[in-house]
């Protein structure tokens, strides 16, 4: 979802100072640009002092134009801050027992416990991400689960078969995972 909010929001502000920066470019070269436009000519300023004088006695103006730079500001350290988080855990540090050690993919490890917690029976699909660090890796597990199946019987097989086949393959002492379960959406049985 983050990737998805970062690349649009890149795009959107990508496409504004291409479109604003190629607008003043062309009108600085001289291209005569409509009677609407903020840039009259290669001369002209984009604010003059009458344009950034204009709401300066108003109460209401400092406050909002702090506002808005306070929002933005607070949303920009935001995206900064997503960012530059790595969620995702890249590798996985494998005892190979010989004093040296072996580094095991995250999306390899996230691609098979995936799919063993899908081969589990009464769940419909699975998704796991490793968190944490390369030598302490964490699981968060989201299962979506058939109607009929039990919950705990859900949670106890893919804590019994695919998160201890995972941690014993890999050679890690503990493998916590953070578990959450959805249950299919479905229609309610007849009874005739």
């Amino acid at each position: 979802m983050l990737r998805t909010v970062n690349r649009v929001l890149l795009a959107i502000i990508g496409l504004v100072l291409v479109v604003l920066g190629g607008a003043v470019l062309a009108v600085g070269l001289g291209v005569d640009p409509p009677s609407w436009w903020i840039h009259h000519g290669k001369n002209d300023v984009l604010l003059g002092d009458a344009e950034r004088a204009r709401w300066q006695g108003a109460g209401w103006w400092w406050p909002t134009v702090l506002a808005a730079l306070a929002v933005l500001v607070l949303l920009a350290l935001w995206w900064l801050v997503a960012v530059l988080r790595r969620r995702r855990l890249s590798e996985v540090l494998v005892d190979t027992g010989d004093g040296e050690g072996a580094l095991l993919r995250g999306q390899a490890l996230e691609g098979v416990l995936t799919g063993e917690a899908d081969a589990l029976d009464g769940v419909a699909r699975a998704h796991v991400q490793l968190t944490g660090r390369r030598s302490a890796p964490e699981a968060r597990v989201r299962l979506l689960v058939e109607p009929h199946v039990d919950p705990g019987d859900a949670l106890h097989r893919l804590t019994a078969q695919a998160l201890a086949h995972a941690r014993d393959s890999a050679g890690l002492a503990s493998l916590p995972a953070e578990v959450r379960l959805r249950g299919v959406k479905h229609r309610a049985g007849r009874v005739s």
